[in-house]
């Protein structure tokens, strides 16, 4: 049976051609399993008009971007399929298009997602005059089951830590310290590795981290973090480029200047296996849903975890009251006597 994509002329000058390796134009930007045209210019040049208010004015993270980009450019290349145009969609062609996500089997997160991109875009378009109504204000996402977060016992993470403190080489003391930052401050990933150097407060004790929406805040480092920062800038040049200085805390020598996620991810994993923990449970965002569950544990308040965590809405702090609730059912299911019958 032929290949559905040769490396021809022809073939290739398709934006939707699809193969792992090449050079003509991948088809990752795209919605899974569909084959969408281009979006109109005028589509293009109104996503872009958007995507540029939510960098100026939202000072939305890059990740944030190329989020929207896809779902938007999904949106308009579906409409293109169909003779329409964003700046002409009516709620009618928007449901259509969410049906549409529906049939391709897309999770219910993941259609909910673009739904809210879709209705940012339109509310954009009214408030900027470029459109006279808004067609998604009565747009109906699915509704999402709120899994819980994925962590770690206590005795887990320390075998972690164990397990990289046994490393005796300079990547050895660099992945203690990511660790340690990690589970002592609660950081996400993205605000870890693109901590500057230096990223400690005058008083030596707190790191400076720029969240999300450009938010700035104080995280408290343990005594153990602290040592293992030490320990990690005493070798850190060995990372540097060519010796030549750097913003980052944590430099590298690819295209970001700085460690990136998917080499720390790996490397985590790596080292899970080392400990004796399947690799699949721990990632850099389970550490930081482990430092939320146990600080709950230990008697935390949730406005001031939901301060140490960067979150807006304490709505997404009050996830990790659902993991302990789930502990202890289980603590009773296991240890009641009435529970074993």
């Amino acid at each position: 049976m032929p290949s559905p994509c040769r490396p021809s002329p022809a073939s290739c000058a398709a934006p939707v051609c699809r193969r792992k390796r090449g050079s003509w134009r991948s088809r990752r930007s795209l919605p899974r399993g569909t084959d969408l045209p281009a979006p109109r210019p005028d589509d293009a040049r109104l996503i872009e008009l958007f995507l540029d208010m939510m960098t100026a004015e939202r000072n939305a993270a890059a990740n944030t971007i190329a989020a929207y980009r896809r779902d938007l450019d999904g949106l308009a290349g579906w409409l293109a399929g169909r003779g329409r145009a964003i700046a002409d969609a009516d709620t009618e062609a928007l449901r259509a298009w969410l049906g549409h996500l529906s049939r391709q089997g897309l999770a219910a997160a993941t259609q909910a997602r673009r739904t809210s991109s879709a209705r940012r875009l339109y509310a954009f378009l009214l408030a900027e005059g470029l459109r006279a109504d808004n067609p998604a204000l009565a747009l109906d996402a699915p509704k999402r089951g709120r899994s819980l977060p994925k962590t770690l016992s206590v005795e887990e993470i320390g075998r972690l830590i164990a397990a990289a403190r046994a490393r005796r080489d300079h990547r050895g003391v660099r992945l203690i310290c990511l660790i340690e930052i990690l589970y002592a401050a609660g950081l996400r990933v993205s605000e870890l590795l693109t901590l500057p150097h230096p990223t400690l407060s005058g008083d030596g004790r707190f790191l400076m981290v720029r969240g999300k929406g450009g938010k700035e805040r104080l995280a408290p480092m343990s005594p153990e973090a602290l040592a293992a920062l030490a320990d990690y800038l005493a070798v850190r040049a060995r990372f540097l480029t060519g010796g030549r200085p750097s913003d980052w805390l944590f430099p590298s020598r690819g295209a970001a200047g700085h460690l990136t996620r998917q080499h720390f991810a790996l490397e985590l994993k790596k080292l899970a296996g080392t400990a004796g923990i399947r690799p699949a449970r721990v990632s850099p965002h389970v550490l930081r849903h482990a430092f939320a569950s146990h600080l709950l544990a230990g008697g935390a308040d949730l406005r001031s975890l939901q301060k140490l965590l960067g979150h807006a809405d304490i709505s997404t702090t009050q996830i990790y009251t659902h993991v302990q609730d789930e502990r202890l059912t289980d603590l009773v299911r296991g240890a009641h006597p009435l529970a074993r019958r």
